[in-house]
């Protein structure tokens, strides 16, 4: 089990892809920190855009000594949880328009990709490090002895986070999905990763699985890995052209537990998995699409009857929202579910162009809780948040949208927002660079979203809405 770091407590005040291409420094133990005042939005220097339904209501800085790479979100109750490749911020998100930062957990690992189970944190690290400690040096995949995998936080007391368990998977995590067992103390925690190679002791190709981790939700330190279900025994999709990394595991996987179901973007495949039995998840579709590079993530429409898979093509790093690349590559790709089968629709590819020097493509979003209606909030990158209307799969459209200009008008330089969620009424985003940014949206569709609330929400553990709930 982890030493738990020395933790120091705050004063509360007022009123929450990457792929292994970008580097962090330092080694340091868990940090607690002050209040960050949210920045005043659209200041002049964020040069935001916004369609006129929308309003940027708050922004956040990153907060040394966490000022890596912000990644993914997940939010509990009045908080949110952003991920960093150096570790997690916690945000009282009570007053959405003035978020205050809780407490900020370093502990590099690299992805920081963060799921919430109750008073559980799961965090993926998919950077080797010396040992499983917070603060522990970098490693390199070639170590055997080198930590990679699952970390596992207590945040009962969320000025406090603790650290409680660490679980080795092969390849380390570069995602983690929760799917809850039906008994209501156990969690099952879908570990997505890849990259093996001959060189690597912890990661030998092939790398057609995934792993699964068990954990008692009552002594989250016994938890371990009880599964690796090999999903692609045939060794997946390799020579399709194009392909940014053939099929290797899965590089995301969204489930959607009330319905047994799982859909996962995994590199060169997209498929559909019966998870009835969490242990033993069953492939039952699988696509392809010569259009894609990367089948990067998935969500499903809230009857499950549509599927949408996003292409990350240029891994997160290019500038691909252009007329050169055009609207069929770098974007999603939409599917109805009939009998089974997935039946392609059409796409949908950000409508605004973007500017050489701004990395763009399709990224994380979620589904806005309209019942009886399919809109879609997604993350582009540099190319901002956009607002999708989908309930004509053949012709999604954008309805809505948040951009800021260029982080430098003369280099591609990395940035922009990794993960744009609706959560209780208002959108959160987690930029890479800008920090943590609050929209709030104005649109009559929209309105009956505000009547479904959460008390919890992972992406990808997608809960089923219904009005009022």
């Amino acid at each position: 089990m982890p030493t738990s770091p020395t933790l120091s407590k705050r004063r509360r005040v007022g009123p929450r892809t990457g792929h292994r291409l970008l580097t962090f420094v330092g080694a340091a133990s868990l940090v607690l920190g002050t209040a960050v005042a949210p920045a005043a939005a659209d200041s002049p220097a964020d040069d935001v855009v916004t369609s006129d339904n929308v309003t940027h209501v708050a922004n956040v800085p990153k907060p040394s000594p966490v000022t890596n790479t912000n990644s993914d979100l997940a939010f509990t109750g009045d908080y949110a949880i952003s991920g960093n490749y150096d570790g997690f911020v916690i945000y009282d998100i009570s007053t959405p328009e003035s978020p205050q930062i809780v407490s900020k957990v370093l502990c590099e690992g690299g992805q920081g990709d963060v799921t919430v189970s109750g008073d559980l944190l799961y965090f993926s690290v998919d950077y080797p490090r010396r040992s499983e400690e917070c603060g522990a040096a970098s490693s390199t995949p070639a170590d055997p002895t080198a930590f990679e995998g699952i970390r596992i936080f207590d945040i009962s007391d969320k000025t406090a986070p603790r650290y409680v368990a660490a679980i080795r998977t092969d390849c380390g995590s570069h995602t983690n999905t929760l799917v809850p067992g039906k008994d209501g103390r156990t969690d099952y925690i879908y570990v997505s990763s890849y990259a093996p190679s001959e060189r690597f002791p912890n990661c030998q190709p092939p790398h057609d699985k995934i792993s699964i981790i068990e954990v008692d939700t009552h002594d989250p330190a016994s938890a371990k890995v009880v599964a690796e279900p090999v999903l692609f025994p045939d060794g997946g999709n390799h020579d399709q052209p194009g392909l940014l990394r053939p099929t290797e595991g899965c590089h995301d996987i969204t489930a959607y537990p009330e319905k047994d179901i799982a859909a996962g973007a995994c590199m060169g495949d997209g498929i559909l998995m019966d998870i009835s039995d969490p242990v033993n998840p069953v492939v039952t579709e699988q696509v392809r699409d010569t259009n894609f590079a990367f089948w990067h993530s998935a969500t499903f429409s809230n009857d499950a009857k549509t599927v949408l898979f996003t292409d990350e093509l240029g891994g997160g790093g290019a500038a691909t929202c252009n007329e050169r690349i055009g609207p069929e590559r770098g974007a999603n790709a939409i599917y109805t579910l009939k009998n089974g089968k997935l039946d392609f629709e059409g796409y949908y590819k950000l409508p605004r162009h973007q500017s050489a020097t701004e990395n763009c493509v399709a990224h994380n979003g979620s589904l806005i809780p309209v019942p009886g209606q399919d809109f879609f909030v997604q993350a582009w990158y540099q190319g901002g948040v956009s607002i999708i209307d989908l309930n004509d799969p053949a012709n999604a459209r954008e309805i809505g949208y948040f951009d800021r200009g260029p982080i430098d008008e003369n280099r591609l330089v990395g940035g922009g927002s990794w993960s744009a969620y609706y959560y209780n009424g208002y959108i959160y985003s987690n930029d890479m660079t800008r920090g943590f940014d609050v929209l709030k949206v104005d649109d009559r569709r929209l309105r009956p979203a505000e009547k479904v609330t959460y008390d919890e929400f992972n992406p990808q553990s997608q809960p089923r809405y219904k009005p009022g709930r």
